[in-house]
């Protein structure tokens, strides 16, 4: 698998690459709410929310984000906390962002849906995720 590459986000009205969805991962039930409700307060409430159960690991995430929303609600489940963004754009990414923030939740992993990534199951996306923000952590130090 190939190491993926950190792009400054710009403030492009154009959307990003794949179909506009949201995928939720290991958020609980009262979260979920939470992220639903920070879509909706950002006018973002259209953009279909799906929410990874643990049975959901070893699919593509090109046949995850085009499940029917809020798919998954109300499910526990023990993977990690991420939140993967496909076909919204630049300008919708940084409100996610910088609204996120104000939640309370904790960090999540981030991700765009890319060409490239659009093949990995979700467990190889969160793997490589989780190795890139131990990168950075250790970066930082």
């Amino acid at each position: 698998m190939r190491k993926g590459t950190f792009k400054k986000v710009g403030d492009s009205t154009e959307a990003m690459y794949g179909p506009r969805a949201i995928l939720v991962c290991g958020f609980t039930p009262s979260e979920q709410k939470t992220v639903i409700e920070l879509l909706d307060t950002i006018h973002l409430a259209d953009v279909p929310i799906i929410f990874a159960t643990d049975t959901d690991t070893e699919i593509r995430l090109g046949k995850l984000l085009t499940l029917p929303s809020r798919s998954g609600r109300d499910t526990d489940c023990d993977i990690a906390r991420a939140i993967i963004m496909s076909g919204i754009t630049e300008r919708e990414l940084q409100k996610i962002l910088s609204t996120y923030k104000d939640t309370g939740l904790p960090r999540p992993l981030w991700a765009t849906l890319t060409p490239f990534s659009e093949n990995w199951t979700l467990s190889s996306l969160l793997k490589e995720l989780k190795k890139e923000r131990a990168a950075m952590e250790e970066r930082n130090k």
